[in-house]
C-alpha cells in the first residue's frame, strides 16, 4: 500500500473519531437543563371591551442557571418570588416571554404539539399539595397509569396494571391499594403517590415544587428520604423548589437565592449556608431559628427591614436595594451582574462588582 492511500485512509479515520467525538459531545452536554435570561411577565389590562395593557407583573425576570446531570439544585426564596412560575415555564406549563431553555443541548422554549408532547417524557412535576393535585373521583390505578395510557406505553390491561403496581411499590405503598381513592390515603401517602405517578414516564429531570411544605413535619423527612433514594437508585436530577432552608440543606448540592423574580446568589449547598455572600441570603438564613434556646436568645432578632415591594413596579437598580443595610447609592441607580466568584459561586451584589 503506498504512502499517499495511507495518508488518506488516516485522515478519513481521523475524520471519523473527529465526527463521533462531536456527536457524542452534542448528546452528553455539560448541563441537563440550561436557562439563560428566562422572564415570565404577566400583562395588566384595563378597559371592558377595548383592553389596554398599563403595565405587566414581572413574576420571573432575568433567571439564568444551569443544572448537572444527577445534582439536586434546590431554589429558595420568600412567597411570591417567582419559583413556582419559574418551575411552569420551566415545563413548558407557562409559555415564558424571553429567555432560553436547552434541555440536554436542545432548545425547548418554543416547542409545541409533539415536540412538547416528546419532551414532556424527559421532564415531570411533583406539585406542592397532595391533597388538590389528586382527581378525587379516580382511583390510584389511574391517578398512576393515566400518563401510560396519554403515551401509549403499555400493550395490554395486565401489563399497565403491572406498571402501577411496581410503581407503587418503588415509592414505597403497597400494591394492595390500588384500588382505593385518594380521599383513603394520608398526606404522606397522597405525595407517594404524586411522586409515582410523575416516574410513570421514567424522567431524567423531576421538578419539585415544594413538595414537603404541606405534610406534616414527622412526614417531611420520609418524603425527602424516598426522593434521595429514589435518586440514587433511579439516577434521577432535580429542581427542589423550597422556602424551608433545613428542608432545601438537606437534600441540595447547589442551591440558588431568588428575590423578587430574579437570582441573587447560587452556591454549593456548604458555602451558601456556612458563607453566604448577598445580604439578602444572609437576611434569609439569620431568619432561621437556631436549635439551642441559649444561643438563639443570645443572637437576638436580626430582621429584614421594610416590605416586598411590588412585582408590578419593583425599585430600580438593585431589587433589594430599599431593605438592605449595605446600599449605596449605586444600588438604586445599576442593576448588578451575577458575577462569579471562584468556581462555583455567582452573586448579584454590587459589593463584589
Amino acid at each position: 500500500m503506498s504512502e499517499s492511500t495511507m495518508t488518506l485512509r488516516e485522515e478519513a479515520l481521523n475524520g471519523i473519531q473527529d465526527k463521533t467525538l462531536e456527536d457524542s459531545q452534542k448528546k452528553s452536554p455539560q448541563y441537563l437543563l440550561s436557562v439563560d435570561n428566562l422572564k415570565v411577565h404577566f400583562p395588566i389590562t384595563e378597559g371592558f371591551i377595548r383592553k389596554k395593557q398599563v403595565g405587566s407583573i414581572k413574576a420571573v425576570d432575568g433567571v439564568s442557571l444551569d443544572i448537572k446531570p444527577g445534582e439536586t439544585f434546590g431554589l429558595v426564596g420568600e412567597s411570591g418570588c417567582g419559583k413556582s412560575t419559574t418551575a411552569l415555564a420551566l415545563l413548558r406549563m407557562q409559555e415564558a416571554t424571553a429567555g432560553t431553555i436547552l434541555f440536554e443541548g436542545e432548545d425547548i422554549t418554543h416547542y409545541k404539539g409533539d415536540q412538547l408532547r416528546n419532551i414532556r417524557h424527559k421532564i415531570q412535576m411533583v406539585y406542592q399539595d397532595p391533597y388538590s393535585s389528586l382527581d378525587p373521583r379516580m382511583k390510584v390505578l389511574d391517578l398512576i397509569g393515566e400518563p401510560l395510557i396519554v403515551h401509549d406505553l403499555t400493550k395490554s390491561k395486565a401489563e399497565y396494571q403491572s406498571r402501577v403496581r411496581e410503581l407503587m411499590d418503588l415509592v414505597g405503598l403497597l400494591p394492595e391499594m390500588i384500588d382505593r381513592y385518594p380521599h383513603e390515603f394520608s398526606g404522606g401517602q397522597r405525595q407517594r403517590i404524586g411522586i409515582a405517578r410523575a416516574l410513570a414516564l421514567e424522567p431524567k429531570l423531576l421538578i419539585c415544587d415544594e413538595p414537603v411544605s404541606a405534610l406534616d413535619v414527622s412526614i417531611q423527612a420520609q418524603v425527602v428520604n424516598l426522593l434521595m433514594d429514589l435518586q440514587e437508585r433511579l439516577g434521577l436530577t432535580y429542581l427542589f423548589i423550597a422556602h424551608d432552608l433545613s428542608v432545601v440543606r438537606h437534600i441540595s448540592t447547589r442551591v440558588a437565592v431568588m428575590y423578587l423574580g430574579k437570582i441573587v446568589e447560587i452556591a454549593s449547598r456548604d458555602e451558601l449556608f456556612s458563607d453566604p455572600k448577598h445580604p439578602y441570603t444572609k437576611a434569609l438564613l439569620d431568619a432561621v431559628p437556631l436549635p439551642d434556646p441559649e444561643l438563639e436568645a443570645s443572637r437576638g432578632e436580626k430582621l429584614i427591614v421594610g416590605e416586598v415591594p411590588s412585582v408590578r413596579n419593583p425599585p430600580p437598580g438593585c431589587r433589594f436595594h430599599p431593605r438592605c443595610e449595605q446600599a449605596t447609592a449605586q444600588c438604586s441607580e445599576r442593576a448588578p451582574e451575577l458575577v462569579t466568584l471562584g468556581s462555583t459561586r455567582q452573586v448579584s451584589c454590587h459589593l463584589y462588582d
